[in-house]
C-alpha cells in the first residue's frame, strides 16, 4: 500500500525534493505550502497555505516499463478521486491535468530519478475564488468553489493514495492498455480541435502507450508529449 513512510513538513520548496530514492517504494511527502511548487514544463504551482493537497509519491517500477506512462496513471487516479469526492464527473486533460466543468482543479508531474519515479500531485481543495490564480492558462477552480464544501485534506489524501495504489497495481500487472477504457471515459480532449507543439488537428483519443492521437489532414499523428491548446470547446 502506498503511503508509508510519510514525511510531512509545514512548508518546503517542493515535495518533489523531499523524497530520496533510497526510501522504500510508496514513500510519500506532503506539505501545507510549497514556496516553489512545480508543474509540467517548468511551470510554477501556486497554492494558498493550508488549502491544497500537495504530495509526492516514490514509485520503483521495473526498468523495462515506460515510466512516462505513470503521468497518466497518476492523472487517472486523481480524476477518479476528485469525481468521487464531488459526486460529479472530473475529466483528464492529457497528460495529467484534471478538469471539472473545463476548470483545472489538479495537476501533476513525474520526475525520473535514478531509476525511480517521483510522482507529484497537487489538488486545489479548500481555496476560495480569491485564492485561486486569476491569470492561469486554464481557468482554475477548487473543490470548494465547485460545491461549497470545506474538506479534510488528509482524508482526501488517503482516498487518492488508495486510488493510485490500485491503478498502479493494474499498470504493473497488465500495462497501460488495461487502464485505457477508464482513461478514455474521462478524456477531455477527445473530439476537440487542438494544437500540440506544432501539430494541429482533432484529438482522437489516448493510445495504449499513453500518446495522444491527433487527426490531421495528413492522417493520425501520435504525440509523445507537449503543450496542448484547445482551439474550440
Amino acid at each position: 500500500m502506498l503511503g508509508r513512510p510519510r514525511i510531512h513538513v509545514p512548508e518546503c520548496e517542493s515535495t518533489q525534493l523531499l523524497l530520496d530514492t533510497a526510501f522504500p517504494e510508496g514513500a510519500v511527502a506532503t506539505t501545507d505550502h510549497q514556496t516553489a511548487g512545480r508543474g509540467r514544463l517548468g511551470r510554477t504551482w501556486v497554492d494558498a497555505p493550508g488549502t491544497a493537497l500537495l504530495c509526492s509519491v516514490l514509485l520503483k517500477p521495473e526498468h523495462d516499463r515506460r515510466a512516462a506512462e505513470l503521468t497518466l496513471v497518476g492523472g487517472l487516479a486523481t480524476a477518479e478521486t476528485i469525481g468521487h469526492a464531488l459526486g460529479r464527473p472530473a475529466q483528464l486533460k492529457w497528460p495529467n491535468d484534471v478538469l471539472v466543468d473545463g476548470r483545472k482543479v489538479a495537476g501533476g508531474v513525474a520526475d525520473l530519478r535514478e531509476g525511480a519515479v517521483v510522482l507529484g500531485i497537487g489538488v486545489n481543495v479548500n481555496q476560495t475564488t480569491e485564492q485561486l490564480p486569476a491569470d492561469a492558462r486554464t481557468a482554475a477552480a477548487s473543490l470548494r468553489t465547485i460545491d461549497g464544501r470545506v474538506r479534510e485534506i488528509d482524508r482526501l489524501l488517503d482516498d487518492l493514495l488508495q486510488a493510485l495504489d490500485a491503478a498502479y497495481a493494474v499498470w504493473l500487472a497488465d500495462g497501460l492498455p488495461s487502464l485505457r477504457p477508464r482513461i478514455a471515459a474521462l478524456d477531455f480532449l477527445r473530439g476537440r480541435e487542438v494544437t500540440v507543439d506544432g501539430t494541429a488537428g482533432v484529438a482522437h483519443g489516448i493510445l495504449g502507450d499513453g500518446r495522444l492521437a491527433v487527426e490531421t489532414p495528413e492522417g493520425i499523428v501520435a504525440v509523445e508529449s507537449g503543450e496542448t491548446h484547445v482551439l474550440m470547446s
